[in-house]
Order: C-alpha cells, then structure tokens, then sequence
C-alpha cells in the first residue's frame, strides 16, 4: 500500500470519526465508502468493514494503517 494511498484513506477515516460518533456501523461504513469514492481510493469491502469496527469500538481516534495490519 502506498504512503499516498494510507494518507487518503486515513483523511477520510479521521473525518468520519470526527462526526460520527453514536452512528450505526452501517452509516460509518457507508460514509468511509463515500469518503473514499470521493478521494478515488480504491478500498475492498473487507477494509471499508474492518475501519467501520474501528470507529465504531474505540470512539476516537483510529488509524487505519495499524487497523488494515500495514503499520508504517
């Protein structure tokens, strides 16, 4: 995965945790899907899922290198 590509993805993992705290997973996910479509990063459901997991258990701050295991 490259360093732009993580970038992206956590921007959009940093937005939707800054304003969807109490949201359904399903509204996370869809909102990462959304948010990705939008940078045109290319993200598998499996990922879209496992960030989701992640904002929706912590409540806070995520990153998505340490969630999607490409810690760097």
């Amino acid at each position: 995965m490259t360093d732009e590509r993580m970038e992206a993805i956590q921007a959009v993992v940093d937005r939707v945790t800054s304003w969807q705290d109490g949201a359904t997973e399903d509204t996370v996910a869809e909102e990462l899907r959304r948010g990705v479509d939008e940078v045109g990063v290319e993200v598998s459901e499996d990922e879209v899922r496992q960030l989701a997991d992640a904002i929706e258990d912590r409540h806070g701050a995520v990153s998505a290198a340490e969630v999607l295991g490409r810690a760097g």
